[in-house]
Formats: structure tokens, sequence, C-alpha cells
């Protein structure tokens, strides 16, 4: 077993459930507009979630647990960050998009996902919707210059996380005496409070007046 592992997904699952918390705590100031995009970070944030609990499960008590795991952990990266980084952007620009136009986001982001599994492009496709979603969280942060620094400073932070834990730390291996995994999860715990607070803030900041209709 692998408990240190265990022990830094729980730490993780922890995070992304309070910033689920969070955001079911603020439900009430979003708009029947805004729902959409609020309902879609809002699982944003419980994919990872779920998938920290499944890595729990399988590094302390059950490695059957792997198959489910790696699934959720793929949906993560191919659906949750994405949606929680359009989610940001929407309401940085004041943007309320349909429900349909919502579902249409996900359906494609799924198709596009079995598109490149097919292709054997999977890697090619992670690193260019994760810096597609980057750059929707940095536009974000920018909105808000030279007014409010903050929300530059959360964005650079959470992209910054990202990049290292992914880029640098990755997932096989150790540094050290510590185990990749371990320190990716560390990363990543920050990470999704972050991005939460950084919606959050942008939505509460937004004048009602600004808001505009797409898709």
């Amino acid at each position: 077993m692998q408990y240190s592992t265990a022990l830094s997904d729980g730490i993780l699952a922890l995070a992304c459930l309070a910033s689920a918390f969070a955001l079911v705590q603020a439900g009430k100031a979003f708009t029947d507009g805004e729902r959409p995009a609020w309902f879609c970070a809002l699982l944003g944030v419980l994919i990872p979630a779920a998938a920290a609990l499944c890595g729990m499960v399988r590094f302390s008590l059950d490695p059957s647990w792997r198959e489910i795991h790696s699934l959720l952990s793929q949906a993560g990266t191919f659906l949750a960050l994405p949606l929680v980084a359009l989610a940001v952007f929407a309401f940085a620009r004041g943007a309320t998009w349909s429900r349909a136009g919502w579902g249409r986001l996900i359906i494609g982001l799924c198709v596009f996902f079995e598109l490149a599994r097919r292709f054997g492009v999977t890697a090619e496709y992670r690193l260019l919707l994760s810096l597609a979603a980057f750059a929707l969280i940095l536009l974000a942060g920018l909105g808000r210059l030279p007014e409010q620094p903050l929300p530059l400073l959360a964005a650079l932070a959470v992209i910054g996380l990202f990049l290292v834990a992914g880029l640098v730390v990755g997932t096989d291996g150790f540094i050290g005496p510590l185990r990749r995994v371990d320190l990716f999860h560390a990363l990543l715990t920050p990470a999704y409070p972050l991005m939460t607070w950084l919606l959050l803030h942008l939505h509460g900041t937004e004048p009602n007046a600004n808001k505009v209709k797409a898709l």
C-alpha cells in the first residue's frame, strides 16, 4: 500500500470539497442566467474531489480501484479544469451563456477527448487543452487591472501551481525521499481553492448592468 499517496489524495479531496462547499454556499447569489456556469464550476471541483477520494481507497485499501481512479483523474484534466476556467472567464467578462451552450461545451470536450484518444494524440491534446484553460484564467485576471491586482495574482498562482505540478513534478518516481505524486497532489491542493476564490471574487464584483448574452 502507498499510504503517503492516500494521505496526499485525502488532503486534495478536502481542498476540492471545501471549494465545492464555498460554491454551494454562494449559489443563491447567482441569477438563473448564471447558474449554468456556476453548476459547471461546481462540477469542475467535484470531479477532482471524486478522483482524489478514489485515490485514497486505491492507495490505502483496495488497489482494484485503479481503473476508476484513472478515469476520474482523466476527467479532471480533460473536463473539470476547462469547465472551471471557462466559468472563471465567463464571470470575468460578465457573460451569461445559456444552459444549452454549456451543454454543447461539455459534449464538445468529451468528443474531442475521444478523438484524441482514438488518434493517439492524448498527450498533445492534454497540453493544448491545459494551455487554453490557463490562457482563459490569465485573461480573467488581467481584466481587472489596474484597479484590482488580486485577481491577476490569484490567476498567476493557479497557473504556476498547475504548470509546476504537471511539467516539473509529474507523478512517476521520486524527488529525494518524496514521491512525485505526493508533491503533485500538494501543489494542486491550493490550486482549486484559489480558482474558486477567483471565480467568486469576479462574480461578486461584476456589475449586473454589464452582463451580456452569448451562445
